[in-house]
């Protein structure tokens, strides 16, 4: 997915994510970290496109809204 809104990351830019499709391990990664239903799915979506945590949160929420929309359509 190509980013409307590219952040600065890791000294670069980062302009576009890839987003696995996920397993049952990672659903069940994501539901052992503490913290709300957010942290929980801003850390299983990290993992998923395998950036940090941190980049994510770093997200336009329009790009985010995208990624939740990628990420439902493969759990649905």
């Amino acid at each position: 997915m190509t980013l409307t809104y590219p952040i600065d990351s890791n000294g670069g830019r980062l302009e576009e994510l890839t987003m696995r499709r996920p397993k049952v391990r990672d659903r069940l990664a994501a539901e052992k970290i503490q913290g709300n239903q957010a942290d929980k799915e801003v850390r299983f979506i990290a993992n998923l496109c395998e950036v940090a945590p941190e980049e994510i949160e770093e997200l336009d929420m329009a790009d985010y809204a995208r990624i939740q929309a990628v990420l439902s359509d493969f759990l649905s």
